[in-house]
């Protein structure tokens, strides 16, 4: 009497933290992935390194 799973729900592959400067790009590299669009939200890549956004709320004034 096992269970039968009907699929299993596809995560996301992370970036890794740094690049490690590969000329084929790996999988997981933040470089490629900023590049196909497939980085995760708020974060993006600076001098090869992944680093995380930090999203600024504010009103603006009417002029």
């Amino acid at each position: 009497m096992g269970s039968s799973k009907k699929g299993k729900a596809k995560v996301a592959k992370l970036p890794k933290k740094k690049c490690c400067v590969s000329s084929s790009r790996c999988k997981r590299c933040p470089i490629r992935m900023l590049k196909e669009g497939t980085l995760p939200p708020g974060y993006t890549v600076k001098k090869r390194r992944l680093v995380k956004i930090e999203v600024k709320g504010g009103k603006k004034k009417a002029a």
